[in-house]
């Protein structure tokens, strides 16, 4: 029999043993498609309310500068899963094909002792590795009545994409998960991403008023550099009929298409009894784009607001990481464009919120230029795993617990490849620090300059203005110093395809 004096040494020095090795959190990686800082409410949006996403910001804390390294929808989740740069990932723009044997935090995480899983939009072309469970829409995926791919095979599913991605995600947490392991769950929508169909819960939003237009939406980009004038992403003349829900989706059964008509209806024959031309087209045509986009938001902030519901009725909230994040940016009307692409803010600035209690000051913001580099690295500092190596991207651990570093970077890189393909824009690559932005479109060998700290809204290149001679020649500086440091020279480049014939840049893109 065990003496009592060495019963109770156990059970006392045994209790603090476990106490000082608390468990490893729980991460909740809450992802939309081409939703914008500024419709967040958080951010400052001044169109759309967002009060689940600002939970998780009040809670934690808001990143203002956090900027995708190429602002398209595959090469950011390549990014993401790598924390490598799309040359070095492979993954370069919405033709790639993702190579699923090489390193994922998610295999890292996994091999760990994470339970993982990964459902929504993956959009990798490659079946997901480094998850225990899997279920996620082919391709682009489809808002009503979406098909699946799972790892137990094929599945459709009645019902609208975004509330279908959040039962998803709320049944595997509450009957798919391993409760004796910590977990990694990442639940991406398609939403808010073209064609914008709002689910049949949001389609009554914004009948009764108007969204207040971008000053720049009738912009004529003559400060931009020329190539500017050659893309295909205007409001005024690239919107298709499905965009503008002169055409109802495909995929809708009867009572789907009954209550969208109910909605669109009425609108529809009041736009064929008066149709405006001119000016008044393009303002048709964005209060149309944008209600549509915000009743699409409005699904995924709801969405958010019920995984969080979750998390804090089953006692999870506080052993959890959640983090709320988009692919990238997106034009809202900003410059008359819809979509993204481009190395303007506007497009490369992603929103990014993270909760965790007990290590993040509630209600706190920081100004560090963070990139979705830095993601992977963080969630595997946060469970305690050392990052590899040959990652790119930093943990931002101590960014979260309030740390100034003085050795944080100062500069970002960009490199956007994808073209020519929908929407035209020019490959380019450039540096952003805090106050200004150096852009070479070197397939046409022109130049941008921006102050962004007199102009932020990024109206009108200083590249030729004497004034601005050093600054020029030390953002030159800077980005040869971060071609070099990611490996970027030397390294290949996606194939030119042909150009898309005239008017393709209409379709859909990813």
């Amino acid at each position: 029999m065990r003496p009592l004096f060495a019963l109770g040494f156990f059970l006392v020095f045994g209790a603090l043993g476990n106490a000082a090795a608390p468990k490893r959190p729980n991460i909740v990686f809450l992802f939309s498609d081409d939703h914008a800082s500024h419709a967040i409410s958080a951010y400052g949006s001044k169109i759309n309310q967002t009060p689940n996403i600002d939970r998780i910001a009040k809670e934690g804390m808001l990143f203002r500068n956090t900027f995708c390294t190429n602002s398209i929808c595959g090469p950011s989740r390549a990014v993401i899963l790598t924390g490598k740069h799309s040359h070095l990932n492979g993954f370069y723009d919405n033709r790639s094909t993702f190579d699923g044997t090489q390193q994922t935090f998610a295999k890292l995480l996994q091999a760990n002792g994470y339970n993982t899983a990964m459902i929504g939009k993956w959009h990798l072309v490659t079946d997901p590795t480094g998850f225990d469970k899997w279920t996620i829409l082919p391709g682009q995926g489809i808002y009503y009545n979406p098909n699946f791919k799972s790892d137990k095979g094929p599945l459709k599913v009645e019902g609208y994409c975004t509330d279908i991605i959040t039962d998803m995600t709320l049944n595997w947490l509450d009957k798919g998960r391993d409760k004796e392991k910590p977990f990694l769950l990442m639940c991406q929508h398609k939403a808010p991403h073209r064609e914008w169909a709002p689910g049949p819960n949001q389609l009554g939003l914004y009948r009764d008023k108007d969204i207040p237009e971008p000053d720049s939406l009738f912009d004529d980009w003559k400060g931009l550099a020329p190539g500017a004038k050659y893309q295909e992403m205007t409001i005024a003349k690239h919107m298709l009929p499905s965009d503008l829900k002169f055409k109802s989706p495909q995929s809708m059964n009867p009572a789907q298409k009954a209550l969208w008509d109910k909605y669109y209806g009425p609108e529809n024959e009041a736009y064929e009894k008066n149709k405006p031309t001119g000016k008044d087209q393009v303002r048709w045509n964005y209060q149309r784009y944008i209600k549509d986009y915000l009743r699409c938001v409005a699904g995924v902030d709801d969405g958010v607001g019920r995984v969080l519901k979750y998390l804090d009725e089953n006692g999870l909230a506080e052993n959890t990481i959640v983090v709320y994040s988009s692919d990238q940016g997106f034009y809202l009307g900003d410059k008359g464009w819809f979509d993204k692409r481009w190395m303007y803010d506007v497009s490369m600035r992603m929103p990014f919120v993270v909760r965790w209690p007990g290590k993040i000051k509630a209600g706190t913001e920081n100004h560090d230029l963070v990139q979705n580099l830095d993601f992977g690295p963080t969630f595997l500092d946060a469970a305690g795993i050392q990052v590899p190596a040959d990652m790119q991207g930093k943990s931002i651990i101590p960014l979260l617990e309030g740390h100034t570093l003085a050795d944080w970077r100062k500069s970002v890189y960009y490199h956007y490849y994808e073209y020519p393909a929908e929407h035209m824009v020019p490959r380019h690559y450039g540096v952003r620090t805090a106050t200004h932005k150096l852009i070479h479109y070197y397939q046409r060998d022109e130049w941008e300059l921006f102050d962004l700290v007199k102009d932020p809204g990024e109206t009108n290149s200083v590249f030729q203005n004497e004034e601005y001679a050093k600054v020029r020649d030390e953002l030159a500086r800077e980005l040869i110093r971060l071609r070099k440091h990611y490996k970027v020279e030397g390294a290949p480049e996606p194939e030119k395809k042909a150009a898309p014939r005239p008017g393709a840049g209409k379709k859909k893109a990813g």
